[in-house]
């Protein structure tokens, strides 16, 4: 078992996230090379996230929200407002540009949720970029003693996703009831961790709370205890054939590829999202 611990990182304008992958200790699990927690931030008058247009190559950016609206924009036309257990898949392949934006909401008072991000096989990193929208009606649902599993993306426990989807993975949002126990099979050549959202759990001994994951052996199942009510992040897959390479908002099995992308988004070749203007710069370091 490997344990890690989120890191606090600023995004600016003083929105904060939990990042727990990458870290030295864990790369990635499975195809997973990146995941980010939201909040809980205090919705008042919407604007309180603003991330203006930035690019992605090579990857998968995958949004999922327990509380509040956000609203997606991207270059090749896709404008979509996602809320809670709905989800966002944008498949950046060759390279697209998005924004993201909260959005008020007399529903919400506060948002919070899960950014992910899935590193394409190397067949596919230079897909054509694509956007999908799930609403939660479509996504498959198990259950078990005191717990319920919705299935975001990929195949579990007998259950496919509607998500498309490039490699061999899962992605679960999990509710627990205090003192449920939980054990799920995981296949014998995939990767799978949790992370905990909400609550406390016994993870094979250890106490994991809000901002820990747990990455399990490969080959075994995925046991744990909540501790109290919690929301655990289950997420995993067949690990990736060859290492990625990761800057600011790129990823790619090839470096060449990484500095193009750098030198294309500094000369402004890559695509607009309509009706935007501004565009966040090629970091410095």
């Amino acid at each position: 078992m490997r344990y890690l611990i989120a890191k606090k990182k600023d995004l600016g304008d003083g929105f904060f996230v939990r990042r727990v992958l990458p870290q030295i200790e864990a790369r990635n699990v499975g195809p997973f090379v990146f995941l980010d927690h939201m909040g809980p931030l205090p919705i008042k008058t919407g604007t309180e996230i603003v991330v203006r247009p930035h690019p992605h190559i090579g990857l998968a950016t995958v949004t999922y929200l327990y509380d509040g609206v956000i609203t997606h924009r991207d270059s090749i036309g896709k404008v979509e407002d996602i809320r809670p257990f709905e989800v966002n898949w944008m498949t950046a392949g060759s390279g697209i540009v998005h924004s993201e934006r909260s959005k008020l909401d007399p529903e919400f008072n506060i948002l919070e949720g899960i950014q992910t991000w899935v590193a394409l096989p190397k067949e596919f990193e230079e897909t054509s970029p694509e956007f999908f929208h799930h609403e939660r009606e479509e996504l498959p649902i198990v259950s078990g003693g005191g717990w319920e599993l919705r299935l975001i993306a990929g195949s579990f426990m007998g259950e496919v996703s509607p998500v498309k989807v490039y490699s061999p993975l899962f992605y679960a949002d999990i509710e627990v009831e205090a003192g449920a126990e939980v054990e799920l099979p995981v296949p014998a050549e995939q990767e799978a961790g949790i992370y905990v959202a909400r609550g406390k759990a016994d993870a094979e001994g250890k106490i994991v709370s809000i901002g820990d994951m747990a990455i399990y052996p490969k080959g075994g199942a995925v046991k744990f205890r909540a501790e109290e009510t919690s929301r655990i992040v289950l997420l995993g897959g067949v690990p990736l054939s060859t290492p990625r390479h990761m800057y600011w908002n790129f990823v790619s099995s090839s470096l060449e590829r990484i500095e193009q992308a750098k030198v294309d988004w500094k000369e402004d070749r890559f695509a607009h999202v309509p009706g935007e203007t501004e565009r966040i710069p090629l970091p410095e370091h």
